[in-house]
């Protein structure tokens, strides 16, 4: 990309395609034809961003602008977080949507308090005078420059001075030597002139190195509350070893200026020699000679002292440029890890809100089941207040069974229950049984003169014998059916013989006595 005010990057001032931030008149996107556009919040995109509110609502590598085969642009989502939208419909992940003039692209979401994202564009095709006012830096170009290319210092005054006493470069410091060689004198004394000029009014000064380590430490372990200084006394160390080395360098560069100081005023008095001798014109051809050779060797020394300083110039510039790096590194690392401290802030705070719901659900959860189980025993209690009363029933019923409900004859509970005139209740079979023999009731001895059958107690019987045990209800029917097929023997039709007609007088005899 061009720089704001330049040319075109399409070689000419035709119209471009830009990312024209909404809301804002500047941090313009540059869709820069035949490139590729990455955006995100990592190192080494075409333009980073980086959420104030927000660290984490840009991804890494967020999404991707390029051109397809027709030449339109086309946007991607490289499965980001918060995602890319086109015209508020959210785009699917690794898939190229073609975009034109006019469309709205937002990435990430607004937050809760806000109505629109932080950063919302939209799609526009202006001439490149109009857009590269207002078009971001390139984060590619940024972090693409050169390790050795000098950058733009505030330099004091007496960096400035300093500076100022560098002379002329290797090349032309070679350059004069050379002619101080093949030239006559007066030329030469001419190019010692142009190359003392810079050293000229120079005074060397300069600044303090500053606090030492030592002291540095003392700083730091004099207050034992400062636990953060503490913890970074390794960087001080390195601060102040750094800090060393770029003293010991300008100390070097003081005592190079110094010699050049020294080289000046002997090349000065040299040459006014030799333009006395000149002058004077008695001296000899060898006396010249001798004093144009220790001229042209003060010169050398000169320009070597300068080769040397600048020499040691380049060094201390890359020496304060890695320290320059090395400080945006160490700020960067710092507004990194204040990020990673509010992040851990909110995150703690979340997890403590989310105990205090959990706490909160399991105390409601105890009270619900501490309900249940009242509930639980209450009807456990209710139960087996029901069971002993049906324990209590079924035993005043047994009660009633084996002493109000038995035949006193046959000790049964009775089957065709017959009451008779004197109110006594028996069996039909045993009642008539008895008959056969005694016409008189079996309990209080009075004359049978009337039986009655008892459909209430049959009824009664029968209903409380289905609640008796299995045993129980098998004995009575057994017995039910013993009785009716004895009942049916008697009623069946039987020959005259004379051995039964002996035989049922036999039994009335005896039923009689």
């Amino acid at each position: 990309m061009a720089e704001r005010g330049g040319p075109s990057p399409t070689g000419g001032s035709g119209r471009t395609w830009c990312l024209r931030r909404v809301g804002m008149s500047g941090q313009w996107l540059l869709l820069e034809s035949g490139s590729e556009v990455t955006i995100g919040r990592g190192f080494g995109l075409t333009y980073q961003l980086i959420s104030k509110t927000c660290p984490l609502m840009i991804s890494r590598y967020h999404c991707v602008f390029k051109q397809n085969a027709q030449g339109q642009w086309t946007v991607t989502d490289n499965k980001s977080l918060n995602g890319v939208w086109l015209n508020k419909e959210r785009l699917d992940p690794l898939k190229a949507y073609p975009i034109g003039e006019r469309d709205h692209i937002q990435l990430g979401v607004p937050l809760d308090n806000k109505e629109t994202a932080e950063y919302e564009y939209e799609v526009i095709k202006e001439e490149w005078e109009k857009v590269s006012p207002f078009l971001a830096p390139r984060n590619d170009q940024l972090m693409g420059k050169p390790k050795g290319a000098r950058t733009k210092r505030k330099l004091s005054l007496e960096e400035s001075e300093a500076s100022g006493a560098e002379g002329p470069s290797n090349s032309r410091s070679k350059r004069d030597r050379v002619s101080c060689d093949s030239e006559p004198l007066g030329r030469s004394c001419g190019r010692a002139e142009l190359a003392k000029q810079p050293t000229e009014n120079m005074d060397v000064k300069l600044p303090s190195p500053g606090p030492s380590v030592e002291e540095d430490k003392a700083t730091v372990y004099s207050n034992p509350m400062n636990s953060e200084k503490a913890t970074s006394l390794s960087h001080k160390d390195q601060k102040a070893s750094n800090l060393a080395q770029s003293w010991n360098g300008l100390e070097m560069l003081r005592q190079t200026l110094g010699n050049i100081m020294k080289l000046k005023v002997k090349v000065e008095e040299k040459q006014t020699a030799v333009l006395r001798v000149k002058k004077s014109r008695k001296s000899g051809q060898k006396e010249l000679r001798v004093m144009e050779q220790e001229l042209r060797e003060l010169q050398d020394q000169l320009c070597t002292e300068q080769e040397h300083q600048q020499q040691r110039v380049e060094q201390l510039e890359r020496t304060f440029y890695e320290e320059q790096q090395q400080l945006l590194e160490g700020v960067k690392k710092q507004q990194g890890e204040e990020n990673l401290k509010e992040q851990l802030a909110q995150v703690l705070q979340e997890h403590r809100a989310l105990m205090d719901e959990l706490s909160r659900s399991k105390k409601d959860f105890e009270e619900i089941i501490q309900a249940k189980n009242k509930e639980l025993e209450e009807t456990k209690e209710e139960k087996e207040k029901a069971r002993a009363q049906k324990e209590e029933v079924l035993s005043q019923m047994n009660d009633v069974l084996e002493n109000e409900l038995q035949c006193t004859i046959c000790s049964e509970h009775f089957i065709e229950a017959v009451t008779l005139n004197c109110a006594h209740s028996f069996c039909s079979y045993c009642i008539n049984e008895w008959m056969k023999r005694k016409v008189e009731c079996p309990i209080c001895r009075r004359e049978i003169q009337s039986k009655t059958r008892s459909l209430v107690l049959d009824n009664c019987i029968d209903r409380m014998v289905e609640n008796l045990n299995l045993e129980m209800k098998e004995h009575r029917l057994a017995l039910i059916r013993e009785r009716k097929d004895y009942k049916h023997k008697r009623q069946a039709p039987r020959r005259w013989s004379p051995d039964l007609q002996l035989e049922k007088l036999a039994v009335k005899r005896t039923v009689w006595q």
